[in-house]
């Protein structure tokens, strides 16, 4: 490990890409566990994020998922300085505008990337950056998607302009497995400025499979047609578990039923957010879970389970048009376990009413699945914050947050008990019995109590095998990347490029 005194101010360092999934986030991530380790105090940073999952700081704000996944790598609290802008789709048109973790407004794409306003825009990430650096050491900093697209350059707050701001030392990441990967690197640096072009300090490929040496001839022709160095080949990792941003590879999981397991489905929608509160149990040995929206794949689930949306209403009106939402109520009739986290609970009660469009949908009430005898208004106020509770009668502390628009109340003379107690006596959460119910609370999957409550129906039936702690968990697989990528990337080369 590198031994630089603590007082040693670096650079700040931007993981840009050839392209959006190029593994940006995840190299951010072992920046920031690989200096933590090195003695320093890192923090991660991007300007501007588009993403359906989002976290709670514990402030009570809203940043993007990646962010906070940097962060606990890096061994801090997240805060909205971290990600100060966060676009969260609704729509294929349209996205809420997260600013310093509160919502602003709701915004057309074309309108959000003319020129107006994008200056005080500007401002505004430009100043969390600046309070940033002053707290941390050094920031690792994120692009988004292409650093090339031209038609995007003028309007542009997260990478090259971002980069010039903070006079960060900028690192090119390329992905290998999807193909053409020398011209997207030639193309992504020639088509820079001479200026932004001399900031560009290294490349990383990203994705390799198969035999590194056969790539050493690669990395070479890369070097004398850029001028730029090679900084590592990071091979393609199956066996180290890091929450992803993107849900992009969800539906290509294992779909199948398997014997001798807990088979949990995880209902695939079109907005669908905050997967990340399904990492423990895929995680757990006792569990397959995979993600569908087939009729017959839900079917043979043991347990179901309806997630967050950032479209509630739009993709309820989906999962009734294409008959999961009458899957999904015989298989409550047949025994099958239903769990609503979020939207997925709101969307489990008798109505939701949208009187003031809030979801931009246009729909302004529509029959849930009513499973459970409540009804949802959504509001214009979101509440955003981390949760301490006990679920049930376990008094075993747990944590969560929360993040949604809608208020959820109890029809008349409704019989049903809580979900979770809250530290402050206040309870959450509609229980209609060990097979049916819901919670606003993200995260609640995360706690051993809940996973052996859910379980406990069916682990009589299934392999008994060690639960996991997660928390201690989510640490090893960050050690786990860091070493990764330490034997892959010449980080010596990394702190000489961003001494000052």
């Amino acid at each position: 490990m590198n031994q630089e005194p603590l007082q040693k101010k670096l650079r700040p360092i931007m993981l840009a890409g050839t392209g959006s999934d190029v593994g940006k986030s995840v190299l951010a991530t072992a920046l920031c566990r690989i200096f933590k380790q090195d003695g320093y105090h890192p923090a991660p940073f991007k300007a501007q994020n588009m993403a359906l999952n989002s976290f709670a700081t514990p402030e009570g704000l809203e940043i993007g998922r990646a962010q906070a996944v940097q962060a606990e790598a890096a061994g801090i609290p997240c805060h909205t300085d971290m990600n100060p802008l966060l676009l969260k789709p609704s729509s294929d048109h349209t996205s809420q505008v997260i600013l310093h973790g509160q919502p602003i407004g709701n915004t057309h794409a074309y309108d959000y990337f003319r020129k107006e306003g994008r200056e005080e825009l500007r401002s505004e990430v430009n100043r969390a950056f600046d309070r940033l650096e002053k707290r941390y050491n050094p920031i690792v900093m994120e692009g988004a998607g292409s650093i090339s697209e031209l038609n995007l350059k003028n309007s542009d707050l997260v990478n090259m302009p971002m980069a010039r701001h903070a006079d960060a030392a900028v690192i090119l990441v390329a992905d290998i497995d999807r193909g053409g990967v020398f011209a997207s690197i030639y193309g992504s640096i020639m088509l820079q400025t001479p200026e932004d072009r001399q900031r560009i300090k290294g490349i990383i490929i990203n994705k390799f499979r198969g035999d590194l040496s056969l790539f050493a001839e690669g990395s070479r022709l890369i070097e004398e047609l850029t001028g730029v160095s090679v900084l590592g080949v990071v091979p393609y990792f199956q066996n180290i578990t890091i929450e992803e941003e993107d849900s992009v590879s969800l539906a290509q999981k294992n779909r199948e039923a398997m014997q001798g397991k807990v088979n949990v489905a995880v209902v695939l929608m079109g907005h669908l957010s905050n997967f990340t509160d399904f990492g423990t149990l895929e995680s757990d040995p006792r569990v397959h879970l995979y993600y569908t929206n087939n009729i017959t794949e839900l079917s043979k689930a043991d347990i179901i389970i309806l997630p967050g949306s950032k479209n509630t209403l739009g993709d309820l009106a989906e999962l009734r048009n294409n008959g999961v939402a009458q899957a999904i109520i015989r298989a409550h009739r047949a025994g099958t376990t239903i769990i609503g986290i979020c939207g997925g609970y709101q969307m489990m009660g008798q109505m939701i009413h949208d009187p003031q469009n809030i979801e931009g949908s246009g729909i302004k009430h529509l029959p849930g699945l009513s499973l459970l005898p409540t009804e949802t208004t959504l509001e214009g106020t979101k509440i955003t914050r981390q949760v301490a509770f006990t679920f049930r009668n376990n008094p075993t502390p747990c944590q969560g947050y929360e993040i949604h628009m809608g208020r959820t109340q109890l029809l008349p003379n409704a019989e049903t008990e809580w979900v979770n107690r809250y530290t402050e006596a206040s309870s959450e959460g509609t229980w209609l019995s060990d097979r049916c119910w819901g919670s606003y609370i993200h995260g609640i999957l995360d706690n051993a109590t809940v996973i052996e409550a859910i379980l406990a129906p069916f682990v009589h039936e299934k392999a008994q095998q060690e639960i996991i702690d997660y928390p201690s968990y989510k640490e090893r697989q960050y050690d786990l990347l860091a070493d990764h990528v330490r034997k892959h990337v010449d980080m010596e080369q990394i702190y000489q490029i961003i001494k000052l």
